[in-house]
């Protein structure tokens, strides 16, 4: 009887034992599917609208302001080039020396055509003469004359322009042909020509000033004069093309120099936002923003304008006075649950 109340007791432990071992393992399940998803942790900064400088750049390459081509109207001999590649020279200055073997007799026969000329004259107002006469001889004057003139002309000749040589094609002896002689470029100023959008078209002034670098002097910045903006708009490109003067009075520049042309177009509210907060899409090249409002996000689209240091110009797409993230982006998606990292 005793031997049995044992068996019964320890079997009653047995069951407990079991029993508390259910309960435990229950309650450890429990606990495991308690788990609460961590939400993605973002840095967010907040926008705002601000003055903007509208500034466009375009590249172009340094033009001289006047390219002049010395040579003749009728072909003839080379006697003497007085100047060479690179020499500066002024307006007037002569430059070339043609052979003059004609002119003597050119002058000859203008002269004895004007007395010609002149005695006809004279027979016509005593009435020894006709007045058609007088009208022959004076057209066959002007001929001469024009002749003379255009033979002195292509002699000696001079530069039009204050300048420098910047190509030679002949040597004393040579027959002139089809090349100039000479070509002589005005360097003060020099200018440069950039196609400006149309969209900027009312906002080009004629005498604004720009800002240009040159890639031969590094950061340096010149200062250029808007001298002409032409009328029409090109109908395949959707530009107009500008002309700008650069005074150029110690010739630092010179034609066939890279520029880089800034012009400041005044200013335009428009929202900053940190670089950081830019994510591109992959293939499109849509920017886009991770917007937080209400602990959630959203993944809205933005079209940019300028880089301003380390932020954008956003022209539009956000707000002013909205937050965005700036930070753990790579985890998100639009309309995610987001906790914020406080600064």
């Amino acid at each position: 009887m005793h031997s049995k109340k044992a068996i019964i007791r320890t079997f009653s432990s047995v069951c407990f034992a079991v029993a508390l071992a259910a309960c435990g393992s229950g309650e450890k399940e429990a606990a495991t599917t308690e788990v609460v998803e961590e939400l993605p942790k973002v840095e967010i900064q907040k926008v705002y609208s601000q003055d903007v400088d509208q500034v466009a750049e375009y590249t172009a390459t340094v033009e001289a302001y006047k390219t002049n081509n010395i040579t003749t109207s009728t072909p003839n001999r080379i006697k003497d080039i007085l100047v060479d590649v690179g020499y500066k020279v002024a307006k007037g200055q002569k430059v070339v020396v043609l052979d003059n073997v004609n002119i003597e007799q050119l002058k000859v026969r203008l002269d004895n055509i004007e007395r010609e000329y002149n005695h006809a004259v004279e027979l016509l107002n005593i009435g020894g003469g006709t007045q058609q006469a007088v009208d022959q001889l004076k057209t066959e004057l002007d001929a001469a004359r024009r002749q003379y003139e255009n033979m002195v002309e292509n002699t000696v000749l001079v530069s039009p322009i204050n300048g420098v040589v910047t190509a030679r094609n002949y040597d004393p002896g040579d027959m002139t042909g089809g090349d100039p002689i000479l070509t002589i470029e005005q360097l003060r100023p020099v200018k440069v020509l950039v196609n400006v959008s149309e969209g900027e078209f009312t906002k080009v002034k004629k005498g604004m000033k720009v800002d240009i670098k040159l890639d031969v002097y590094g950061d340096e910045v010149f200062t250029g004069t808007v001298s002409l903006i032409h009328p029409t708009i090109d109908p395949a490109t959707r530009t107009f093309t500008v002309e700008i003067d650069i005074m150029n009075n110690d010739e630092r520049v010179r034609p066939g120099m890279f520029a880089r042309v800034s012009m400041n177009f005044g200013t335009s509210q428009h929202v900053v936002v940190p670089d950081r907060a830019i994510v591109k899409q992959t293939g499109s090249g849509d920017k886009y923003v991770y917007a937080y409002k209400d602990g959630k996000v959203s993944f809205d689209k933005v079209e940019l304008g300028q880089r301003l240091d380390n932020a954008y110009e956003v022209i539009s797409g956000i707000e002013d006075g909205a937050e965005v993230v700036i930070t753990g982006q790579t985890r998100l998606s639009n309309g995610a649950e987001v906790e914020v990292l406080k600064k």
